[in-house]
């Protein structure tokens, strides 16, 4: 499952220097304060695409095609990869977005509780402020509503919300 959503960024795997990073996807004046944050104060400085300077991402995440300026762009956003976050092509996302892959064990604080990554399929798009909580897969063409807490899978082609998300409608959406 894992292979079909081989990470691509909007030229590589990864900038393989300076003048690539700052042709990132999104305007001078946010790609040289993501920039500052990123390369010389070093947040998230192991992400090998932009990430917008009010954002934290961390651990393992592999990201689809036309996603890398969703991270470069969207405010606030929170993205915790410790079991791993797989984002397919051409999903969007809004600011405050919250993704979490791993819960903290209930015997030791200290250590993660180990399950699969969480998975976002392709042609999603997740509202202002959703929350994707460890263990979710979402299908292909879903729709997030703003505000929602995802907590368990769902298939493709629908639209979801609520706290806790549930299924509002089919997707009719064809891209």
């Amino acid at each position: 499952m894992l292979s079909k959503f081989k990470y691509i960024n909007w030229k590589k795997n990864h900038p393989s220097n300076i003048v690539e990073y700052l042709l990132s996807p999104c305007g001078w004046g946010l790609r040289i304060i993501n920039f500052i944050v990123q390369k010389i104060f070093r947040i998230n400085r192991k992400v090998p695409f932009m990430v917008h300077f009010t954002s934290i991402a961390n651990g393992k995440i592999s990201i689809g095609r036309n996603v890398a300026r969703y991270f470069a762009n969207s405010s606030g956003c929170y993205f915790q990869g410790i079991n791993g976050i797989v984002i397919g092509d051409n999903t969007i996302f809004a600011p405050g977005v919250k993704v979490i892959s791993a819960n903290h064990s209930k015997q030791d604080y200290h250590e993660h509780d180990k399950v699969g990554p969480l998975i976002i399929g392709q042609n999603c798009w997740l509202g202002a402020n959703s929350v994707l909580l460890p263990g979710v897969e979402i299908g292909n063409n879903v729709i997030v509503a703003a505000g929602s807490v995802v907590t368990k899978s769902f298939g493709s082609d629908l639209v979801i919300g609520g706290v806790p998300a549930k299924i509002i409608k089919a997707n009719q959406m064809t891209l």
